[in-house]
């Protein structure tokens, strides 16, 4: 079920760990496959990022999240579906989530892929690269 935000971004925000190798591949991913320009992906350790829109930095640590314009933000599987209909431009994802059967399947896949993103595959994590943005938050574990 989505959650309503403080403040709401101008078009959809991705919000992810920076300093997170696997994560950034991700947000890099998911950023070419935006040939729209409909996304914004930037990392929770941006100063003051998370609480501007009503997140702690403890939540944006356990999950990835998507805020929408309208107040509406989703973490964990249930963003990466929302995300995956905002690249294709049709609620496929979103609707395939809403089956119990499937939204727990996808949930346990996606606590699983946390658990374990230290040993996948990655890039430079963002709050590793120069000139990098990132506050005291990015020293979180991978």
């Amino acid at each position: 079920m989505p959650e309503q935000s403080k403040r709401h971004p101008c078009k959809p925000l991705v919000i992810f760990d920076g300093s997170c190798d696997f994560c950034t591949a991700i947000a890099e991913l998911i950023q070419r496959l935006d040939w729209r320009r409909r996304l914004t992906c930037l990392p929770f350790q941006i100063e003051g990022l998370p609480e501007r829109y009503g997140l702690s930095v403890r939540q944006c640590e356990e999950s990835v999240w998507t805020l929408l314009p309208d107040g509406r933000h989703y973490r964990g599987a249930q963003a990466i579906s929302q995300i995956l209909d905002l690249l294709i431009g049709l609620p496929l994802f979103q609707t395939l989530y809403r089956l119990p059967t499937l939204a727990c399947l996808e949930e346990r896949l996606y606590r699983w892929v946390a658990a374990h993103r230290q040993y996948l595959p990655g890039v430079k994590p963002f709050c590793q690269r120069p000139g990098a943005p990132c506050g005291p938050a990015s020293r979180s574990p991978s």
